[in-house]
């Protein structure tokens, strides 16, 4: 039989960078902090440059490339210069590397196989003076430096690599999951991966951490973790309670049944369009999907915004008695299609509501409903069902695909971008035509219509 104890030294084993691995890197490391410091050198500028990130840490997975090199600037520096000198060190350290934007420009490129980010902040004293974001991310290194040792960083390597399996590993606004400085610090809390795993089972959010004990401002997140550098921040504000839960259930599963499989999922082969179809017919439902051309924005302005277009239209149809029973959302990178998909209990509504009025005996306002509907030939009544008045008036839509393709549509919550993109076109694909998306989100239909924790 399987331990959990072989498992985890069969994972320890695999993610574990090489000798060869670790001297690529720091070799490659080396030769572009020498860049940034000449860079900085010939300007004559007040600036260091330090690694930072998990590859300074000790603690990347084998196979990872990135390499995180902050370039830190005095304080009283304006912004428009940080910016105008980090870009001009970046591009020089990597002279074919591209410009992004996070809360500041900073450069992107690739060197020798290596995802490359050098990226301006500013040389603060702490944690707490930060000026911009970015600005924390050095103190978190230095904590975690001072506190992981080999064994430490290969437990933080091994539960790395647990979160990715179980998809709950990264904090963009797309996963909403574990990033890499809170795994490293619920290590460290707990003492290792086995003891995290076995807490982890009997957590009863909300759960809080306070490493330093020093916290001065409550959350109201599922997990709450302390910044050991900054006591007002709660490291994993992104972490939803979907993946809090999604912890929870796979360190049960693998407590109890210890395998590979929960850190190396095979990849699970797409339903076939005629697969996708049957499974639709079986449920009995009416799947309406809306999809149009994803908004050119990056990906963490795309998900928050997608996410609040699907509360939003679900709340719209809602709002008219078109029960949601599950939704959805897909993105295919390669076609640049959205897919917004709501499946419901029924399409098709009676012509007539009901709406209740006041009870009888609160006599101006029953008397303001009565005479409100009395001359109304539209509608059925006002009657009396129990103490009150009761109608029945012609519903607004019967119709969800009709309410769908209205202009209602872009009444709704919708995000700036996601309603500009269904203002300019959208299809509207109803029942059997949404085994048309199958060339598009097809392992998104899949995993959908073969949902897992």
């Amino acid at each position: 039989m399987t331990t959990l104890d072989d498992v985890l030294t069969t994972v320890s084993e695999r993610v574990t960078p090489t000798a060869e691995e670790r001297q690529r890197l720091s070799t490659a490391a080396a030769t572009l902090t020498d860049r940034a410091r000449a860079a900085i050198d010939d300007r004559g500028l007040d600036a260091d440059v330090i690694q930072v990130g998990s590859t300074a840490r000790g603690t990347w997975l084998a196979g990872d490339r990135d390499i995180d090199l902050f370039i830190r600037f005095p304080p009283d520096l304006p912004r428009e210069d940080l910016e105008t000198y980090g870009l001009d060190i970046g591009h020089e350290v990597l002279p074919d590397g591209h410009q992004e934007y996070a809360e500041h420009p900073y450069v992107k490129g690739d060197v020798d196989g290596f995802d490359v980010d050098c990226v301006p902040c500013y040389r603060v004293e702490s944690a707490t003076d930060i000026r911009s974001a970015v600005d924390r991310t050095p103190f978190h290194t230095q904590y975690l430096e001072a506190r992981i040792d080999e064994d430490l960083a290969g437990d933080v390597r091994v539960f790395k690599r647990f979160l990715k399996g179980i998809g709950a590993y990264g904090s963009d606004l797309k996963t909403r999951g574990f990033s890499g400085y809170l795994s490293e610090l619920l290590v460290v809390e707990h003492g290792g991966v086995i003891p995290l795993l076995k807490a982890a089972v009997d957590w009863h959010p909300p759960v809080e951490f306070d490493p330093e004990g020093h916290g001065t401002t409550t959350f109201d997140d599922p997990l709450v973790v302390i910044d050991p550098t900054d006591p007002d921040r709660n490291v994993a504000a992104v972490c939803s309670a979907e993946n809090v839960a999604r912890l929870q259930h796979y360190a049960r599963e693998l407590l109890a049944n210890p395998q590979l499989g929960l850190f190396f999922p095979a990849e699970p082969e797409p339903l076939s369009a005629d697969e996708i179809r049957e499974r639709l017919a079986r449920r009995e439902t009416a799947p309406l999907a809306l999809a149009f051309e994803t908004p050119d924005i990056v990906d963490d302005q795309l998900y928050p915004q997608l996410q609040k277009s699907l509360a939003g239209i679900e709340s719209g149809l809602e709002g008219h008695d078109f029960d949601v029973f599950r939704s959805d959302l897909f993105v295919d990178e390669d076609s640049d299609t959205t897919v917004l998909l709501f499946e419901l209990s029924t399409a098709q509504l009676p012509a007539v509501e009901r709406h209740e009025g006041p009870p009888v005996a609160v006599r101006d306002h029953a008397t303001g409903f009565f005479e409100a509907y009395a001359d109304d030939d539209s509608c059925f009544g006002p009657f009396l069902d129990g103490d009150r008045y009761v109608v029945e008036r012609p519903r607004e839509w019967t119709d969800a695909t009709d309410y769908l393709e209205s202009d209602a549509l872009l009444e709704v919550g919708l995000g700036v971008r996601i309603e500009e993109a269904l203002g300019d076109d959208y299809e509207l694909l109803v029942d059997e035509e949404i085994v048309e998306l199958v060339e598009t989100i097809g392992m998104g239909l899949t995993e959908y219509l073969t949902p897992q924790p």
